[in-house]
């Protein structure tokens, strides 16, 4: 039987426990002040790789608008260009002239017409021969391809001239296929109109057609294969299935679409000789041009260049609100 010293003497021989550690100490969260140098030289460093980028955009950008908007509100004319009387303020007094005027009323209804005809037809046009390329075989499709890409590419005076040219009441030959005599069609207002839609939509459906029929390739089979054996036309897997898949793309193409055909200038200007007869197809930026150099109004020209910019930047910030509701959906 252990004695008590027996339990004293084992107690002393074992080993001393360590003493329990202290949990450490919970760290300040850290302070959201100002940035470290480091950090600050890192924000800095994608402008200064945008700096060339911006120098170039405010030379060629910036100044002109700029000098756009300073000249529509004053009195600028010939006699200011020559030194022959001073320049004065006019404040809004351009713009008043500007929207009293009934002619650029009217030719500013025209020009919001005339856009959305080009608008719709060239959508029509692009997404139906996108839908055929899907449909046809390889040769036939790098034919087309090749086709629109060199409409796409041809400058805009050169097709507008070829276009001239071939509805030409003497010489052209789209007259005496159709049978149409010497009818003139840049002598009625309409058919001058419906010439130009014409050539407007021949350079532009390539884009649309190109990027519709890209987004076309990226649906998957089975999902058109699935809605084919349910017995849907091809109109009711365009439009129920195809167009809401392509929504994205569609927005894109027809706001740029419409920045493209609200500014048409030369195709009118060639085709039209300036505006046609006594100026029935005018459009804003003819009649800018117009006031402008012919006329020497060089503040109302300015004033409807201010307007039309106005315009474009309205249609360009929805086109930007739209890509971002889209981002956030993706």
């Amino acid at each position: 039987m252990a004695s008590p010293a027996d339990d004293t003497v084992t107690a002393a021989r074992r080993p001393a426990l360590p003493a329990p550690r202290k949990a450490p100490a919970a760290r300040p969260a850290p302070r959201r002040g100002r940035p470290g140098p480091g950090r600050r030289h890192g924000a800095w460093t994608p402008w200064l790789y945008l700096a060339p980028a911006l120098v170039v955009l405010a030379a060629l950008l910036v100044y002109p608008v700029y000098q756009l908007g300073l000249i529509s509100f004053l009195e600028y004319t010939q006699a200011q260009v020559s030194g022959g009387e001073p320049t004065s303020f006019q404040g809004l007094g351009n713009y008043r002239t500007l929207f009293s005027d009934r002619q650029f009323r009217q030719v500013l209804l025209t020009t919001v017409v005339f856009a959305g005809a080009c608008v719709v037809a060239t959508l029509a046009v692009g997404c139906a021969l996108a839908v055929l390329l899907t449909r046809i075989r390889a040769l036939p499709r790098l034919v087309l391809m090749l086709a629109a890409l060199g409409a796409w590419a041809t400058p805009a005076i050169t097709g507008s001239t070829v276009w001239v040219f071939l509805f030409d009441p003497d010489f052209g030959p789209v007259n005496r296929l159709l049978g149409l005599g010497d009818f003139s069609w840049t002598y009625g207002r309409w058919s001058a109109f419906a010439l130009v839609l014409f050539e407007v939509v021949w350079c532009s459906f390539p884009f649309v057609m190109v990027t519709v029929y890209a987004g076309i390739k990226a649906i998957p089979g089975e999902v058109l294969e699935a809605a084919s054996l349910d017995g849907a036309s091809q109109w009711r897997i365009w439009r129920s299935v195809m167009a809401p898949v392509l929504r994205p793309i569609l927005v894109v193409v027809t706001i740029q679409s419409i920045i493209w055909d609200f500014k048409v200038f030369t195709q009118i200007y060639v085709m039209t000789g300036g505006g046609g007869i006594a100026g029935q197809n005018l459009v804003l930026n003819v009649y800018a041009y117009q006031k402008a150099f012919a006329s020497s109004e060089y503040s109302l020209g300015s004033a409807i260049g201010v307007v039309m910019l106005l315009i474009l930047l309205a249609v360009t910030l929805v086109y930007l609100r739209l890509l971002r509701r889209q981002g956030e959906e993706i």
